[in-house]
């Protein structure tokens, strides 16, 4: 079975048929960094994180697009409350949305684009649609015509234009023809940033700047447009209408990952139960976080709760107890083939949970060839597990979860234990077991956690 996605264009699981032979060109829609990330933002981040990596362990060369909104009315308010330059706000959230995205094991987009850098390309495109009659200039804004687009438009919701209401994007309801009308570009306004263009001075709308982003770097036509379901209308809608109306094919899969609630509520600064990074670092480290936020099916709507988390630890756990144990006995060795369930299960939408199934399975049955001391079976699912959690951005042995971590300390950390370990089996050595099992409480008192296996000791840092 070769990978099939759901669309969100034809609410059907296609087959996926890349415009080009062996490549992808994918385009998500980033940050509007106007504060740091939550967890719900991070989770979208993990979830194209594991598609890119599956498009490219399939043999697909992918050109990743993840653009930066930064500048938009949300960040403009906040500089104002704040009294700190919008430049600043935006570059200051984004540079922790960067660090967010590194520490999670994500890998980085082919590019990054930021709104303020394509401003040429976004005059470009207003100008074709104003020549194609689909926008019009008014009271210093720019909008998009609906109803010369109201056969179409609404497609992607599932909406009818005659049940739609003004987006509220502007001051200027009189301006328009329609209230449904949408802005393309704002009219410039006292201590807000602003650009020059042919209908004078402004900033441009939301939607047009991903159309052009995306677009300038993937051509008129690309493969795969991402984002979350929050997005669809009015966002990706307005999307598809002007890059459609303009002459472009525009993205031809549309993929739309589910929100995260926290305890079943959605997150809300009013109500107090904004998840961030590092509220789940201090409770799982950052590959654990990782594999909680792309356990689930990436269209279904995750909760998040303390509970929920320790799961999602406990499940990496025995995946990286295993690993390690037997890479001890045989060697970390080389990742191996995928086995025939995992491919199934990532090319069925890119069925995550049914792939740590898999995943699981395949611990189990290597647990079973350590306790037989079967080293060729040991060997054989060693290989295997690794391919797997390699392909999730998972592997404990890999490296990038050491360069995600960023601790300077880790290589003094681990000189430390081992010392104390050495010097332990030496009391044990001469039969000094209270001098042994003080050095393991006096570890133990310091967060590390001592297991004494039969090719010799094994240490970890307590969690949590």
């Amino acid at each position: 079975m070769s990978l099939r996605l759901y669309d969100t264009s034809t609410r059907t699981v296609r087959a996926f048929e890349p415009l080009r032979e062996g490549r992808v060109g994918m385009y998500v829609c980033g940050a509007t960094p106007q504060a740091a990330p939550h967890i719900g933002h991070l989770r979208s981040g993990v979830i194209y994180d594991v598609l890119l990596r599956w498009l490219r362990a399939s043999g697909y060369e992918v050109t990743f697009v993840r653009n930066v909104t930064d500048i938009d009315d949300k960040i403009l308010k906040v500089a104002a409350d704040t009294g700190t330059p919008w430049f600043a706000v935006a570059e200051g959230n984004q540079r922790i949305f960067g660090r967010g995205y590194e520490q999670l094991g994500c890998l980085p987009p082919t590019i990054e684009p930021r709104a303020t850098g394509h401003v040429p390309e976004m005059i470009k495109l207003i100008r074709r649609l104003i020549e194609n009659g689909h926008a019009y200039a008014s009271g210093g804004d720019v909008y998009f015509d609906v109803n010369s687009w109201a056969d179409r438009y609404g497609e992607l919701s599932n909406q009818r234009l005659e049940n739609m209401r003004s987006p509220g994007d502007t001051p200027n309801e009189d301006a328009k023809r329609d209230p449904r009308d949408f802005a393309l570009w704002k009219g410039a306004k006292p201590g807000e940033p602003a650009w020059e263009t042919p209908w004078g001075d402004g900033r441009p709308g939301w939607h047009l700047e991903c159309s052009a982003m995306a677009t300038m770097y993937l051509g008129e036509t690309f493969d795969i447009h991402g984002g979350g379901v929050d997005l669809i209308f009015p966002h990706h809608e307005n999307e598809i209408a002007q890059s459609k109306a303009a002459g472009d094919g525009f993205a031809r899969y549309w993929m739309h990952n589910g929100l995260l609630t926290v305890d079943g509520e959605k997150m809300s600064k009013s109500v107090g139960n904004v998840v961030l990074l590092p509220d789940l670092l201090e409770r799982a480290r950052p590959v654990e976080v990782r594999y909680f936020l792309a356990s689930a099916h990436y269209r279904s709507l995750m909760d998040y709760s303390n509970t929920a988390l320790a799961e999602a630890v406990a499940a990496y756990q025995r995946i990286e107890g295993f690993v390690k144990r037997a890479a001890e006995v045989v060697g970390a060795g080389e990742p191996g083939p995928l086995p025939d369930a995992f491919v199934q299960a990532m090319d069925d939408d890119l069925g995550v949970p049914q792939a740590l199934a898999a995943v699981h399975e395949a611990v189990r049955e290597g647990n079973n060839a350590l306790a037989a001391e079967d080293k060729d079976a040991v060997r054989r699912h060693l290989a295997s597990v690794r391919a797997m959690t390699a392909v999730l951005g998972l592997d404990p042995l890999s490296d990038e979860w050491d360069a995600a971590a960023g601790d300077d300390l880790t290589p003094v950390v681990e000189a430390l234990v081992k010392v104390a370990l050495e010097q332990r089996q030496e009391a044990r050595k001469r039969k000094d077991y209270a001098a042994a099992d003080a050095i393991r409480d006096g570890l133990a008192d310091a967060g590390v956690l001592v297991e004494d296996t039969p090719h010799g000791p094994r240490w970890d840092l307590k969690r949590g």
